[in-house]
């Protein structure tokens, strides 16, 4: 009878947590995670935000044009994201007839959370036709609590109690202040334009170029207020979630570097009373971009520029606008994340939030959960600017110190199409994945080409893990895929096990999937192998060899004691 209950109560523990992942997700999540038949349809080409951002009121109201193409036959209805408590006014269909003739139909719509569905006349639409929607909204979008990590609006003020606003919101999505396609597999191909009025004294900075000519006020009779206007162009494909504006009292200046492609704008933003210790403290830039453009190429975005602001958060990849917020302090907020002294040496938020310029700006995972594209290489190019200010053994110092902050609380790669973000670990368990691909590569010419053609050959691409995995098992020849699914898809860290025995050491690899495999040394201090271990026991000869040994430290590989 115990044995029978406690069967039954095992059961029902294991229905108990099937039903907790079943159930983890709600249609919300679905709706905002996948490419749906609201979505899958249309392609956006581009977007141009015309809006107003007051700070009294702490509300932003206006239009979002969005211009897409028809790519296959179309559903019944368009899914447009906007997020509570912000509302949808009206929607246009604006259709061109000639070129200088339009016609122009409000399309009706239903809300469901923070999804509007709209109806139209789709179903006639013509695969290959460019359509227009025009989209007027407003509201009090969501107030970031602990941005960038609680993403939304910051309404701050800087020390001298001025106005100071920004928005971070990567996964909270973009549609928590604007009306889009929010969804991280499709980018406006043909770039984005923002008009933006906002308070009168202070400045607008967005992503790309300042399209502005000479001031422009603008007089709003209806609540009797003037605004000053900004005016910015993104001429490349940009992520919604990298779209922003910053508002304060800026100071600015401008410099400019020769690099692969070229002469690169470069511009700089800060609190004005800041002037004097940000142009000390920001020069680092140029050599950190030459740095980056020697391992992994040409920056990716010659057309927009570059442009490092100072923000009221501590940073964001904003592309082409990277947002800075470190303080002006060496490493993260003044500690080494990597514990080596190392990340003592230089500003971790200039390089990190730069480098995904390369990894998440360029390169762009289609599905959030795959985002240790974006992290995992990102973290890594840390350690690649630690190596270029310092040394090869240094940067590998750097690289390996930051694993001491994996969790391995489960797998990197989560769930698809429901906005899941997948572990934390894709930041410092995705760099140790980076590093040794480069160890098994084992010659660094071949690494950085590969690093080079990765963002040459998916230039502005949206890809999957699959694909990057595929692209570089096929680049290197190696067989990875026991790799790619031991550190991406399980929690577990392998662990080598091994005894010695009359003149040979027996090992073996536990906690490992199918088909896994490292190739490892193994040494005492004086005695060296060189050993491939897999689940099976093999040996090597041992004769002279003690028995305190150690295993390759470039590889994730935990020695059982």
């Amino acid at each position: 009878m115990h044995n029978r209950l406690s069967k039954i109560t095992i059961q029902l523990i294991g229905y108990l947590l099937l039903a907790n992942t079943l159930f983890a997700y709600t249609r919300q999540d679905t709706l905002r995670g996948s490419n749906g038949r609201g979505r899958d349809w249309w392609d956006v080409q581009d977007y141009s935000l015309d809006i107003t951002i007051d700070k009294e009121t702490k509300t932003i109201e206006g239009s979002v044009g969005i211009i897409f193409k028809v790519i296959s036959n179309p559903s019944d209805s368009l899914q447009i994201d906007l997020q509570e408590p912000m509302v949808i006014d009206s929607i246009n269909w604006d259709h061109r007839i000639t070129d200088d003739k339009w016609t122009h139909k409000k399309l009706s719509f239903s809300r469901e959370g923070n999804v509007y569905w709209v109806k139209g006349p789709f179903k006639t639409w013509q695969i290959g036709s460019e359509e227009v929607l025009v989209i007027h909204y407003k509201g009090v979008p969501k107030i970031a609590r602990s941005p960038p990590w609680d993403g939304g609006l910051i309404w701050g003020k800087d020390s001298l109690n001025r106005p100071w606003i920004s928005v971070a919101c990567q996964g909270l999505g973009a549609s928590s202040w604007w009306p889009c396609k929010d969804y991280q597999g499709d980018e406006p191909d043909k770039g984005m334009t923002a008009w933006c009025k906002f308070d009168i004294g202070l400045k607008l900075i967005g992503n790309g170029r300042n399209a502005r000519r000479g001031d422009i006020i603008s007089d709003d009779k209806a609540v009797g207020k003037k605004y000053d206007v900004g005016f910015y162009k993104v001429l490349n494909p940009i992520n919604t979630y990298n779209a922003t504006f910053y508002i304060g009292d800026y100071v600015s200046w401008t410099d400019t570097m020769m690099g692969e492609k070229g002469v690169l704008d470069l511009s700089f933003y800060c609190l004005r009373h800041n002037e004097v210790k940000a142009r000390k403290h920001f020069a680092m830039t140029k050599d950190m971009l030459h740095c980056f453009e020697y391992w992994m190429g040409p920056y990716p975005f010659y057309e927009d520029g570059y442009k490092l602001v100072e923000a009221p958060f501590l940073g964001m990849e904003h592309q082409s606008a990277v947002a800075y917020g470190n303080q002006y302090k060496m490493g993260y907020l003044g500690k080494d994340r990597s514990g080596t002294g190392v990340g003592d040496l230089f500003d971790f938020i200039i390089v990190h939030e730069s480098g995904h310029e390369w990894y998440g700006n360029n390169i762009t995972a289609a599905d959030m959960v795959d985002n240790w594209l974006h992290e995992g290489f990102t973290t890594y190019t840390e350690g690649l600017y630690a190596e270029w200010i310092t040394n090869r053994e240094k940067g590998f110092e750097y690289i390996r110190g930051e694993w001491a902050n994996i969790r391995n609380d489960k797998p990197i790669i989560g769930d698809y199409g429901v906005c899941d973000h997948g572990s934390g670990d894709r930041y410092d368990k995705g760099s140790a994945v980076v590093h040794m691909i480069r160890m098994m590569i084992g010659d660094d010419k071949k690494f950085r080409q590969l690093l080079r053609d990765m963002n040459k050959e998916h230039y502005h691409k949206i890809v999957t893990s699959a694909e990057i995995e595929q692209y570089i098992m096929t680049k290197t020849g190696l067989s990875l895929k026991p790799f790619f699914n031991q550190y991406l898809r399980t929690k577990d860290i392998p662990e080598l096990d091994y005894y010695i025995k009359k003149g040979k050491l027996y090992y073996r690899l536990t906690n490992v999937v199918d088909g896994f495999t490292l190739p490892l040394e193994i040494t005492d201090g004086e005695v060296t192998g060189k050993i491939a271990p897999t689940a099976g026991w093999q040996s090597v000869n041992w004769k002279n060899g003690g028995y305190n040994v150690s295993i390759s430290k470039d590889f994730l590989v935990r020695l059982k004691q």
